[in-house]
């Protein structure tokens, strides 16, 4: 029976991928095999030696040790789209809130309250001063076209704006649904200068942590509209400031609010709403529970962001999982030491990311523990799993 420790409230959706008969799961399980989680922190929890995988139902894992993880041989498991049309559709209210004062006129309308039969004529006297414009006719630039980006690119033109897309590490599957309409941009500063809402979907890493620079702010627009719902680090906070504060940019609307942020004006903050929807977190548990599922059962990976992608349908009694150093000559040692042991191999599938890799090998018997112990005995070998189908 494999045990699976919850370290958040998970959605029923995803917990009955689980079937009682085959798994424990709650958040008092002790060795567990898996771990599936939200946002919780486990950068001071101490890893469980029986930990094979951690399934986040959400796209960021910020919050899991992922150096640690892999030098243990400990799969990171995101679920990628699985929020997509939820963030898509706060992102287009973004849109419509950047292009008029919407936050503005209602608050003065809550301000309003217990003037009486004045409302009225105030309401209609003071209301020009939060008009703006229509989106329809206008230029969204989209930075990052995965999963959200290009269905936030596809709404926006089915709303009448002329869309411009930049990313230049988009997949194939990403460009199939990309609607023919969007305008591609070879070059980010191209698309910048181009736009007059810009609106950002990527990842945060070591080349886009403070992309949206003052130097870049200088290529946009006057009066640009800027629209964050990737992470918040993305845009340089003091050139943020520095370009409202001078017209440079009309209006920021962020997901990710922080002190300094939100002491800057023209900026609508939304306290990290994106996939704070019911079905979102459906979605995202059943995703995450799956792929769980998938890998303990059978050993596949799919949306892995520490070891590869490696999904390889069964085709013998057992299978053989390693989890090794990607460097050279890992396979051939390894086959090398079922061959000695007269074993044959069916099918093997070997994919690497970075810094590791990962082999299936399905193999008729069960391979003995001095097998195993000698292929543990390579240099490089991080873990292995025999599975019996």
């Amino acid at each position: 029976m494999y045990k699976i420790l919850t370290l958040n409230k998970i959605a029923e959706e995803g917990l009955s991928v689980f079937q009682p008969d085959s798994y424990e799961t709650g958040d008092s399980v002790r060795n567990p095999d898996a771990i599936i989680l939200r946002s919780f922190k486990m950068h001071d929890m101490e890893l469980p030696e029986s930990l094979l995988a951690i399934g986040r139902a959400g796209s960021g894992v910020n919050n899991i040790p992922l150096d640690a993880c892999s030098e243990k041989g400990i799969v990171v498991f995101n679920t990628p789209g699985a929020n997509a049309n939820a963030v898509k559709e706060l992102c287009i209210a973004g849109l419509l809130l950047a292009a008029r004062d919407i936050a503005g006129g209602i608050a003065y309308a809550q301000s309003l309250r217990g003037k009486g039969e004045d409302v009225c004529a105030l309401v209609e006297k003071n209301k020009k001063q939060f008009a703006g414009s229509e989106i329809a006719g206008k230029t969204l630039g989209v930075v990052g076209l995965g999963k959200i980006g290009v269905m936030v690119a596809n709404s926006a033109h089915e709303l009448g704006m002329k869309v411009i897309g930049c990313d230049p590490f988009i997949s194939v599957e990403s460009a199939w649904g990309l609607s023919r309409d969007v305008r591609r941009a070879k070059q980010l500063d191209q698309m910048l200068s181009g736009a007059d809402y810009i609106t950002l979907h990527m990842p945060l890493n070591s080349s886009t942590r403070g992309l949206i620079s003052k130097e870049k702010f200088g290529l946009m627009k006057k009066g640009v509209k800027l629209l964050n719902f990737s992470r918040g680090e993305i845009v340089d906070t003091a050139a943020l400031a520095e370009a409202l504060e001078s017209g440079q940019a009309g209006r920021y609307v962020t997901d990710f609010p922080d002190d300094k942020v939100l002491s800057i004006k023209n900026v609508i903050a939304i306290p990290h709403l994106g996939a704070s929807t019911a079905e979102a977190e459906n979605n995202c548990a059943a995703m995450a529970a799956s792929q769980l599922r998938d890998f303990l059962e059978a050993g596949n990976i799919k949306n892995s962001v520490n070891y590869p992608d490696c999904e390889l349908e069964p085709t013998s009694d057992f299978r053989l999982l390693v989890m090794n150093k990607n460097i050279p000559n890992m396979v051939g040692q390894i086959s090398s030491i079922l061959a000695k042991a007269g074993i044959n191999i069916v099918e093997m599938l070997n994919k690497s990311k970075g810094d590791y890799a990962y082999c299936i090998i399905d193999i008729p018997e069960k391979p003995g523990d001095k097998i195993i112990a000698d292929i543990m005995d390579i240099d490089g070998i991080i873990r292995t799993r025999l599975i019996r189908k």
